[in-house]
């Protein structure tokens, strides 16, 4: 039986540890029938020998969404693999410490912008990178941490998501001619490296074990990542400016 994603080329972003929500999605993108690329900034080693888990070899480029060379040379370097894509998964966040922690109030304008240009900019930069290799239309799916609340320690990551989860419904209206869908899954807390980088981290995911409907376990990727794929494939031909929960259900509880 073939997979829901067969014959579909998908270039993923931020794949830094087998941790990720990223990792998983290549996992389960390649188990269900899709040609993968890579995207790492930084740490390509560390990317290169973590993407040799996953099930068949990929290529890893270097991408850094903040550069626009990265940016306007990334059509042509991914054409040396893939002749086209049909999705693209934005799996990029960053903050400065100064913009985390409790310290939303003494935060400089340069730590916000920095945290805004890249989790929430780089999906317009991003998406607009790979559109020349999306010409019979496809999927952008990213992923946000629920922007309706204030959570604590979250600071200036919170309007940052915020302004993603805008973005992709403005990228969304923009591209539907094109027939691109753009949505976002939102996750719930997971033990990344991302997730290790926010001061109270556990403070967060405490909330979850106490509150969600369905267990969620912090420590399993897998479910944000099916999530992710579901909206790379055909099975959501009409939905875009959306956001799925891939929470356990918290979103849906109060006190």
């Amino acid at each position: 039986m073939s997979g829901i994603l067969e014959g579909k080329r998908i270039l993923i972003t931020g794949v830094l540890l087998e941790s990720s929500i990223a990792f998983h999605t290549a996992r389960l993108a390649q188990e269900q029938g899709a040609e993968v690329i890579l995207t790492g900034f930084g740490r390509l080693t560390l990317v290169e020998r973590i993407a040799k888990r996953l099930p068949k070899p990929v290529q890893v480029l270097e991408l850094d969404v903040s550069n626009a060379e990265h940016l306007d040379t990334l059509a042509d370097r991914v054409r040396e693999h893939l002749p086209t894509l049909d999705g693209v998964v934005h799996s990029i966040g960053f903050a400065p410490q100064d913009a985390l922690g409790g310290n939303f109030l003494n935060t400089p304008w340069e730590s916000v912008a920095t945290a805004m240009h890249v989790s929430a900019y780089s999906l317009k930069a991003l998406t607009m990178a790979c559109l020349p290799l999306m010409q019979d239309g496809g999927a952008v799916v990213g992923l946000t941490f629920d922007a309706q609340f204030a959570w604590p320690k979250y600071d200036w990551m919170g309007p940052a998501k915020a302004a993603l989860e805008a973005t992709s419904r403005y990228l969304a209206r923009d591209l539907g001619e094109r027939d691109i869908r753009v949505n976002l899954v939102s996750a719930g807390p997971i033990g990344s490296m991302a997730a290790k980088s926010i001061p109270g981290f556990e403070d967060l995911a405490a909330t979850w074990d106490q509150r969600s409907p369905l267990k969620w376990d912090i420590s399993n990727p897998e479910p944000a990542g099916r999530g992710v794929v579901a909206l790379l494939s055909d099975w959501f031909p009409k939905t875009t400016g959306e956001i799925v929960h891939v929470d356990g259900g918290l979103h849906a509880i109060g006190a």
